[in-house]
């Protein structure tokens, strides 16, 4: 699985919001994203999949929880 750690709303390096990005081929437990997101420590983690040429389905954790929406993990996938 590959994990970027992008740092959204930043003009340079070490500044902004810092997201962790997960792109996927298929979903994996809500569990395992969850945990992975307990991982990196970060306040959310967004992690998607790719439903057309152009589409995608994006989810984003916390911690603890998935949440309904996130904006700097959005903007960071």
């Amino acid at each position: 699985m590959k994990l970027f750690w992008i740092d959204a709303f930043a003009s340079q390096p070490f500044t902004g919001n810092p997201a962790g990005v997960v792109p996927l081929d298929a979903w994996p437990s809500d569990e395992l994203m969850r945990q992975i997101a307990f991982e990196n420590g970060l306040a959310e983690t967004a992690f998607f999949v790719r439903t057309g040429a152009d589409r995608f389905h994006l989810r984003w954790f916390t911690p603890t929880v998935e949440v309904d929406l996130c904006g700097h993990a959005t903007l960071a996938s």
